[in-house]
């Protein structure tokens, strides 16, 4: 039976002064006061409280946390809810407000933020750490790494020359051609019409994304980007030497349309936008179709160059993904760009991308910069992707990331400090957090390391300085009990350092 949550309106002002999770907690706690639920009892799960009342994930850990607060309820590690004695509380989870937008700046240089990343990246890789809940790589148990041994052994066999001999300059720019033809295979599938000769092989995204930003623009151009953004386009667009634009980004629906409109009115130089559509980094938004045409249509109407990352529809669990491309007009201003190392193979780093108006362009920079991508990536990706064993791996690391992402999210509302926020997204690698504002994650880095425990700061992900009560948490790794034990320590420490901040 299906309970709505406008049931728990008990009184004409009930909506108005408490929140939902609230009324939820009150139902409950009336309910073991009765004697309906007695102690001891479990209570009902994340997934039974979800379709009883057909409510959010982020909602149903608030209800369960609330009650553990009140002293309704006792948490028992992989086991559930458990009723005992009442007491008082306070919320938890909600998604994070990220109503505000961050206004456009001329002068917001990329000045310094390389180094700022480098160093805590640097300092993570020398600590010795017995977790690392920061990078987003999924671990070698994920993948299946039997099949893909076999497709190398077998294609080396085939083609006993492959390592030692270097390919010609005058075939296709070092793009093999069953490779080129599979990506434009499988662009068919997603509405993306392109010719195998115009798929171009790249060396990750990283690289993919930079030739077209080296294409499109010049030093002192702007790059408009999402806010917050994956910290490693933050070092791309520092090294070409261009200014950035962070445009507000919902973490439901993806880049603020209207805020990347008033960019394009009040900033002659914006040459360029550069959008993850699907599973955004590190929000996890899906921006929706009808949002994707008007993104496409604005940037067309004032001729700049949209470059789209779709490495991350890849982990779009159902339906087909419709990048920004297949909305692509004749004139070709969408460049698209796709990697394979977060869902096929990271060692290979095998990626492709089409350049539209500027391919031409992009294929010179690419051989001037780092001539031809290796073969043996490009084959391996032609023979595995769309196979039938792969997509059975595929759908089974989606699955076990749902599971992950799903279990440190109740990690968190155990753990975590009273009003942190967080976004569950509807796939990929992460959950973003928000701790109250006094929070500092770059202190909490520092204190995480010493512990242990790797973290990924909310500063190293904008230029702004807005998230520097955030963090980004990586969900690619097993939870259980070293996941557990380090969660809880990392809580305890965000605990300790809100109670000692000067502005609790």
């Amino acid at each position: 039976m299906l309970i709505s949550a406008a049931a728990f309106d008990a009184s004409p002002t009930a909506g108005q002064t408490l929140p939902l999770y609230q009324r939820l907690a009150a139902h409950y706690s009336t309910a073991i006061v009765l004697g309906t639920l007695k102690a001891g009892e479990r209570m009902p799960s994340v997934r039974e409280l979800m379709a009883r009342h057909d409510i959010s994930l982020s909602t149903a850990l608030q209800v369960l946390r609330y009650l553990e607060e009140q002293g309704s309820l006792e948490a028992r590690p992989r086991v559930g809810y458990f009723v005992r004695a009442m007491g008082t509380g306070l919320p938890l989870t909600s998604e994070p407000d990220l109503s505000q937008p961050v206004q456009p700046n001329p002068h917001a240089h990329f000045v310094g933020i390389n180094e700022h990343i480098s160093l805590l990246l640097e300092r993570g890789r020398q600590a010795e750490v017995y977790m690392d809940i920061g990078g987003c790589t999924p671990p070698p148990e994920l993948f299946d790494h039997v099949f893909l041994n076999k497709t190398v052994t077998r294609l080396l066999r085939e083609h006993p020359t492959l390592l030692s001999q270097g390919r010609s300059l005058l075939a296709n720019q070092g793009n093999h051609p069953l490779f080129q033809q599979a990506m434009a295979r499988r662009a068919l599938a997603s509405g993306i019409r392109v010719a195998p000769a115009d798929v171009l092989a790249t060396t990750g995204n990283s690289e993919g994304v930079s030739l077209a930003l080296a294409a499109v623009a010049s030093p002192g151009d702007m790059v408009a980007v999402e806010s917050p953004t994956y910290y490693g386009l933050l070092q791309v667009v520092e090294s070409l030497q261009l200014q950035t634009l962070e445009i507000p980004c919902s973490p439901r629906t993806g880049m603020s349309i209207e805020a990347l409109e008033l960019a394009f009115q009040t900033q002659p130089r914006l040459k360029a936008v550069v959008v993850v559509p699907d599973l955004q980094m590190p929000l996890g938004a899906r921006m929706p179709d009808e949002k994707k045409a008007r993104l496409v249509a604005l940037c067309a109407a004032y001729g700049a160059a949209l470059i789209e990352d779709d490495s991350y529809g890849l982990f779009v669990e159902g339906a087909q993904v419709k990048p920004l491309k297949a909305w692509d007009s004749a004139s070709g201003h969408v460049i698209y760009c796709q990697a394979f190392n977060k869902s096929l193979a990271p060692g290979l780093r095998q990626g492709w991308m089409n350049g539209g108006q500027w391919h031409g362009r992009i294929q010179m920079l690419k051989f001037a910069q780092s001539r031809n991508t290796q073969t043996l990536g490009q084959l391996v990706v032609a023979e595995v992707l769309g196979s039938p064993t792969h997509q059975r791996s595929m759908e089974k690391l989606r699955q076990q990331l749902k599971r992950q992402r799903e279990a440190m999210a109740r990690l968190v509302a155990r753990h975590f400090p009273v009003g942190t926020r967080m976004s569950l997204p509807s796939g990929g690698l992460c959950l973003w957090l928000e701790f109250p504002q006094q929070m500092s994650t770059s202190e909490l880095f520092t204190a995480a390391l010493a512990r242990g425990i790797r973290i990924a700061p909310g500063s190293m992900f904008s230029n702004s300085g807005r998230y520097e009560h955030c963090m980004r948490l990586a969900c690619t790794h097993p939870v259980n009990e070293l996941m557990e034990r380090a969660m809880k320590d990392l809580g305890a420490m965000a605990c300790q350092q809100l109670k000692q901040s000067p502005r609790s």
